[in-house]
């Protein structure tokens, strides 16, 4: 299951499609140039994981200083 180069996939999706290929590299079965391209792939999800991740984290930052605010 390739990924398109523009394709966004949602959070979870994302992260199983690394889980497979994770798997994959570390099985050590596929071929050099195989394996490139799948470490590429992995990349860019871990990129777009770690991006949505850090938005998530921001988002709850800014809800709890609201809660405090209101709170306090």
């Amino acid at each position: 299951m390739a990924v398109a180069a523009k394709a966004k996939l949602k959070f979870e999706e994302a992260m199983a499609r690394l889980q497979e290929i994770v798997a994959k590299l570390e099985s050590g079965e596929e071929p050099l140039e195989s394996a490139m391209k799948l470490f590429e792939e992995g990349a860019k999800l871990s990129a777009q994981c770690y991006e949505a991740l850090d938005k998530a984290e921001q988002k709850i930052t800014r809800l709890a200083k609201l809660e405090e605010e209101e709170d306090g």
